[in-house]
């Protein structure tokens, strides 16, 4: 069973730009960009150390960077090109109207 959350408008989000979102109830904000035409969204946390995303994470050709050790994550993949051992989590995006939705669980 999936936990559906709205997120914010459609038009909040920005192609080459990761925005962070927070969300009552959950721990990290969610994060999401526009990449190749399509939403990606992600968890507003670095799986190396707990780094803020929203305070720290730039949009890097196709993926996401964290500025505080550098490790990069592919936003279509998840994959770290550091670490093999590290994944970025992403989350369905569903747009309903002009509402996000993402699926956390």
């Amino acid at each position: 069973m999936a936990l559906r959350v709205r997120v914010c408008d459609l038009g909040d989000v920005v192609a080459d730009q990761v925005r962070g979102f927070a969300v009552a109830g959950v721990t990290w904000p969610v994060m999401l960009t526009i990449l190749d035409g399509a939403l990606v969204a992600f968890p507003g946390v670095c799986p190396h150390d707990d780094v803020s995303l929203v305070d720290y994470g730039v949009r890097d050709g196709d993926g996401v960077r964290c500025r505080v050790h550098g490790y990069t994550f592919d936003l279509r993949t998840g994959r770290c090109e550091h670490e093999p051992k590290l994944h970025l989590r992403r989350y369905r995006v569903t747009v309903i109207g002009r509402e996000v939705w993402v699926d956390l669980l």
